[in-house]
């Protein structure tokens, strides 16, 4: 799965926002300092996760971002939808499938994506947090297994 760097910065962002031990708001300069991103463009991402409720801001001297929610319940899915929009299973062809396969096509391409959003939605921002997790790979299969049981309960 490719995503795009917009996607890649408000991860690297949030990420930071969640190590950050002071509690108080970090400004965009010293994010985008700290992780080498462009400060502008990082502002825009910013304010698209204030915008989805995974960020809150600050103004003022002191002001800045901090995390809206705990890390436990931001998803990867939640932030790439955030700053990238839904993700869908749309497909742009039009008439040129022989009958019946476009059907197919559009429901394996909507099982497909609906399987890829419960994989992202079950990888947590804590998840991804170096002294945090247990294992440098997240048990994803068993993430969405646990997911969909505690949503049946």
């Amino acid at each position: 799965m490719k995503l795009s760097r917009t996607v890649a910065y408000a991860i690297q962002a949030t990420l930071q926002l969640a190590q950050d031990k002071t509690g108080s708001p970090v400004p965009c300069s010293r994010m985008a300092a700290q992780g080498q991103m462009p400060e502008r463009f990082l502002l825009q991402i910013l304010r698209n996760l204030v915008t989805h409720g995974i960020l809150q801001s600050s103004r003022g001297v002191e002001g800045g971002y901090t995390l809206e929610r705990k890390p436990t319940e931001i998803s990867l899915l939640d932030l790439i939808e955030a700053v990238d929009g839904p993700i869908a299973s749309g497909m742009p062809l039009g008439d040129q499938l022989p009958p019946g396969s476009r059907d197919l096509l559009e429901s394996t391409l909507r099982a497909i994506s609906d399987q890829a959003r419960a994989g992202l939605a079950a990888v947590k921002l804590s998840d991804l947090l170096p002294d945090q997790g247990d294992s440098p790979v997240v048990d994803v299969p068993s993430a969405i297994n646990s997911q969909q049981t505690n949503a049946t309960s």
